[in-house]
């Protein structure tokens, strides 16, 4: 069954009150659309651990610092709802610019330090656009738990962290990355790739992977670096942005993982930005 979709702030607050009144659970799953297997596994884990699944689907003009890829992201509400049919959806939350950002708005959240850096420093204003929406969709929605993957890893550590220094009542959970069998990252912006560029998209988390064994092996970032980097160029890649390892906790440089840490990328193929993270 197709899950209700639910267009303003007034009904969805009027719905979510019935729950609470019931003492239900609210478990929130934030999209831009464009539904694929990884969304769908955060959808899998938010039913797990609620009594009510809310996916909300809002393109938010706020994190695109460049007019045409916001005018390119993928729009596929219809086919996204189809695909939720499958899942204990209670709602599909589809709010209007105007719900989120009425006339008037002139409030943003920013999260200083976790933003300065890889996607923060390539891309202004991005991560200040996640932490706005973001803070107004936990508040909206009243969602006792939220769902991220782990994909967008400096993501999940920004709304992690915005949530803990507000005192939102919204508990962020972070569930893994789904990947394609070949192994690149499900993401939404692989439907912009060619057929084509979709062939050599793999090689950015092969030439992570092996980055990563050798940094397992005791080498050092700085070196693996320059021959994936290399690897990843070869294939077709036009540039790649960042390839680095981070501490999981602040996302300060590391050359070796002396405590927890990520590697961490993006590279652009055929006009498309692709990332992914591998633990180490």
């Amino acid at each position: 069954m197709i899950p209700d979709i639910i267009r303003t702030k007034a009904e969805l607050r009027a719905r979510v009150a019935d729950w609470k009144a019931a003492g239900e659970t609210v478990g929130v799953v934030p999209t831009m659309g464009a539904l694929h297997q990884g969304h769908l596994s955060l959808v899998r884990a938010a039913e797990e651990n609620c009594d009510r699944v809310i996916v909300t689907i809002f393109v938010n003009p706020k994190q695109f610092n460049n007019p045409e890829d916001l005018e390119n992201y993928p729009r596929t509400e219809e086919e996204d709802a189809k695909k939720l049919a499958h899942h204990r959806v209670d709602m599909v939350y589809v709010p209007g610019p105007e719900e989120i950002y009425p006339e008037g708005f002139a409030t943003t959240v920013s999260v200083s330090g976790l933003t300065d850096v890889l996607c923060g420093a390539h891309r202004p204003g991005h991560f200040d656009g996640v932490a706005t929406v973001v803070t107004k969709l936990f508040t909206q929605t009243r969602a006792d738990q939220a769902f991220f993957g782990e994909k967008d890893f400096q993501q999940l550590q920004v709304v992690t962290r915005m949530a803990a220094d507000l005192d939102l009542m919204t508990e962020v959970v972070g569930c893994p990355t789904i990947r394609e069998e070949d192994g690149l990252a499900m993401s939404s912006r692989n439907l912009l790739l060619s057929d084509r560029a979709r062939i050599k998209a793999p090689v950015l988390n092969e030439a992570m992977e092996e980055m990563a064994e050798g940094l397992r092996a005791g080498g050092e970032a700085h070196e693996l670096r320059v021959e994936a980097r290399k690897k990843i160029l070869a294939a077709g890649f036009t540039e790649v942005e960042y390839l680095d390892l981070r501490a999981c906790d602040d996302l300060s440089v590391l050359d070796t993982p002396t405590r927890p840490a990520r590697l961490l990328a993006a590279a652009w193929l055929a006009g498309v930005r692709l990332i992914d993270n591998i633990a180490v």
